[in-house]
């Protein structure tokens, strides 16, 4: 009998779907996140519709990994003590109430967990570090965002490059001390959470990647886009491919 894959959780957006007269609340899942978990990570991704945060840890024992997806939709202000600046930033709440808590959980249990984009964010606010609103309006710093008119595939093309910290496993997975990488967001960290230390950093000194420092399993996460075609990527596949084998490490010790 075949070995079934290892797990992961991949919490969903909340978002208004339709027209301005006729919208309706769906879940979203990007189909790029699911399918580099898949092929990439050689993991099957779950969803957990209208999982509540009082649910974590019993959902956390059915998984061996959890992955922070980008989002259209940027963390709260207030999650990390600042008044909204723009009330034009598109929001989701409810993610909020579910993934802040979760990273702490992840953390705690011994759960391997990647943050992406969003997630990357997430995972330094519910550790307790800020972010900036609007990187771009930084004295000194790049053009982070995606051109609105450019196609996906310029969009997640190589926008800039990136400084990875000698030894340190980024710089392992990409074979070298500085890589190319894509740029689609509008927020970054301003103070990185205690208990984090950056890895990657933008020309313009924006951290760009992380690791928990404290944590038992793999905890690292990224501001770019690892899943934009991973495949392609030897760079992106390898971080992928890492954190599948920490989940695999898990089911092992889940099934014991």
């Amino acid at each position: 009998m075949k070995k079934p894959p290892a797990l992961v959780w991949l919490p969903a957006d909340h978002r208004l779907l339709g027209s301005a007269e006729r919208s309706m609340p769906f879940l979203v899942l990007g189909d790029k996140y699911a399918r580099a978990v898949k092929v990439n990570a050689n993991c099957q991704p779950l969803l957990f519709p209208l999982a509540d945060a009082d649910q974590i840890d019993t959902l956390l024992g059915l998984v061996d990994g959890v992955v922070l997806t980008g989002s259209p939709s940027n963390v709260h202000p207030t999650r990390f003590g600042s008044e909204l600046s723009d009330p034009t930033l598109m929001l989701d709440e409810v993610r909020d109430g579910l993934t802040l808590p979760l990273v702490q959980a992840c953390v705690a249990q011994g759960v391997p967990l990647l943050g992406i984009c969003r997630g990357f964010q997430e995972i330094n606010v519910a550790l307790g570090g800020t972010l900036h609103q609007k990187v771009y309006q930084l004295p000194g710093h790049l053009e982070h965002r995606e051109s609105p008119e450019g196609s996906y595939e310029q969009q997640y093309g190589p926008s800039h490059s990136v400084r990875l910290e000698t030894g340190s496993v980024f710089a392992q997975w990409a074979g070298a001390l500085e890589a190319q990488v894509n740029s689609v967001h509008g927020q970054g960290v301003d103070r990185l959470a205690q208990g984090l230390r950056a890895l990657a950093h933008a020309p313009d000194g924006l951290v760009e990647a992380f690791e928990v420092t404290g944590a038992k399993v793999f905890a690292y996460a990224v501001q770019w886009h690892p899943e934009w075609k991973a495949t392609d990527n030897p760079f992106y596949a390898a971080i992928f491919q890492a954190f599948g084998d920490a989940c695999r490490v898990r089911q092992l010790l889940r099934a014991a």
